[in-house]
């Protein structure tokens, strides 16, 4: 399996299950065991596991082998090993503290979205009206003589006298 679509399986298996911070490194220069090393957050054990475990079923899905997988038990950081892809899920403090960043960071791989396959979509009703009415020619209308609405009839009403403000109480002392 080709690489670049090994990795974007990976970054989209991780992106279903809402993992955040994704980062992908080209470590090709500096390790001979493999090519890119993926890092992710998963805001709780309970994500971090899931997240890792979508990994290995989407990759299976696409016939590539799971080497194997670290950290299963905790949650705090779960390893996945896809030979040529190594990827770690962590919860957020563990990322903090083991700064993977800086041990393996340096060139980020910029990953171009695939297209999607374009589905042909029914229009909406208001959509499919307006291209209707754009479909015909629209007839001239006659010109008119712009006739003034009739004026409403209002029935008089007496006006109210305004109220008068009462001046306060002279206190005592």
């Amino acid at each position: 399996m080709d690489i670049r679509k090994k990795q974007r399986a990976v970054v989209d298996a991780l992106e279903d299950i809402k993992g955040r911070d994704i980062v992908v490194y080209n470590t090709e220069r500096l390790s001979p065991y493999f090519e890119r090393v993926v890092i992710a957050t998963g805001d709780s054990t309970r994500q971090v596991k899931a997240l890792a475990d979508n990994v290995q079923e989407q990759l299976k899905k696409l016939g590539a082998r799971v080497h194997g997988t670290e950290g299963g038990d905790t949650g705090e950081w779960v390893l996945v090993d896809l030979g040529d892809i190594v990827v770690h899920v962590m919860h957020p403090t563990t990322r903090l503290t083991y700064n993977l960043e800086e041990l393996w960071g340096g060139k980020d791989v910029k990953i171009k979205r695939e297209p999607e396959p374009t589905a042909r979509v029914a229009p909406k009703p208001k959509a499919a009206a307006k291209a209707k009415a754009k479909a015909k020619p629209k007839a001239k209308p006659k010109a008119k003589a712009k006739a003034k609405a009739p004026a409403r009839k209002t029935a008089a009403r007496p006006r109210k006298a305004p109220a008068k403000k009462k001046k306060p109480a002279k206190r005592r002392a």
